[in-house]
């Protein structure tokens, strides 16, 4: 049995048989990281960090953010977002430039290289959510989306009531 195979079912008789009612977030980190795991497993392949996967599929719906908005988006810290960026570059999956007449901000936008991946790695992704929801009736896949977005409302409404 593979390492990662063990783990898997240690995980699973933790959720079911040591904490049947432990804290929903725990259990949704949990899917995530899996999930995580699996999507970085095939991405591998083609050179692509995890890291990596999530700037371009923002640039793909948004190309020639700046960096921080990039980090906005992204929900991580600007200098992650400045060495992934530099990673970025130096594989050739994009390039950062001042647009016209704004020598403040730096943008980053994908070269063709970047935006090749796009017909590459996306349907990586769409296998691991197919693999993900695999068994469970198209009703309940539904439900566990609304759900889940839900949670996000909820959860943003309380943010910003503390703001």
């Amino acid at each position: 049995m593979t390492a990662r195979k063990q783990d898997t079912l240690e995980l699973l008789k933790h959720w079911r048989e040591s904490v049947p009612e432990d804290r929903l977030a725990h259990l949704i980190r949990d899917v995530a990281r899996a999930q995580q795991r699996a999507l970085q497993h095939r991405l591998a392949g083609h050179g692509v960090s995890f890291g990596h996967w999530t700037f371009l599929r923002i640039l793909w719906i948004r190309d020639g953010l700046t960096q921080k908005e990039l980090s906005d988006l992204a929900g991580v810290m600007e200098p992650t977002t400045f060495s992934a960026v530099k990673a970025m570059e130096e594989m050739g999956l994009i390039e950062r430039r001042h647009l016209a007449g704004n020598r403040k901000n730096m943008h980053v936008f994908l070269t063709a290289s970047g935006r090749a991946l796009q017909k590459k790695l996306v349907p990586l992704a769409e296998e691991v959510n197919r693999l993900s929801v695999q068994g469970l009736p198209e009703k309940t896949v539904v439900l566990m989306r609304e759900a889940l977005l839900t949670v996000i409302e909820n959860l943003a409404a309380e943010e910003a009531a503390q703001a």
